[in-house]
């Protein structure tokens, strides 16, 4: 079983930032894929960022060049950082782990998800 805590969220002004944290506990984090997702009013959960448990990194094209996935495996954390904001960023954001190799883009490959953290860009 993996545990897993979002943090950082709130509001921002388009061409801001923020940094997403999660953090999880239940079992070893070091081999374990990590995902985020986020999920708009009125609209699909969609995919975000993944990295693997070796570092590889995948993006949806929406956010390549201005969101960052990172971990720290000796905190047992995922990061995602977010740079020039838009307001279409607007969503809840779950962070989601896998007990698998690859940085997958699919959601349902996830086990393990968080509660969520809201992320506003006002314009």
């Amino acid at each position: 079983q993996v545990q897993l805590v979002e943090s950082g969220g709130g509001l921002v002004q388009a061409g801001g930032s923020l940094r997403l944290s999660c953090a999880a506990s239940g079992r070893t984090f070091r081999r374990t894929a990590m995902g985020w997702f986020r999920q708009a009013p009125g609209k699909e959960r969609e995919f975000v960022a993944a990295i693997s448990w070796i570092g590889v990194t995948s993006y949806a094209d929406s956010v390549k060049g201005r969101f960052t996935i990172s971990r720290d495996n000796a905190k047992n954390t995922a990061y995602l950082q977010m740079n020039s904001l838009k307001s279409e960023d607007t969503a809840v954001y779950y962070c989601a782990a896998d007990d698998r190799f690859d940085a997958t883009m699919r959601d349902y490959e996830y086990d393990y998800w968080g509660q969520g953290t809201q992320v506003t860009v006002s314009s």
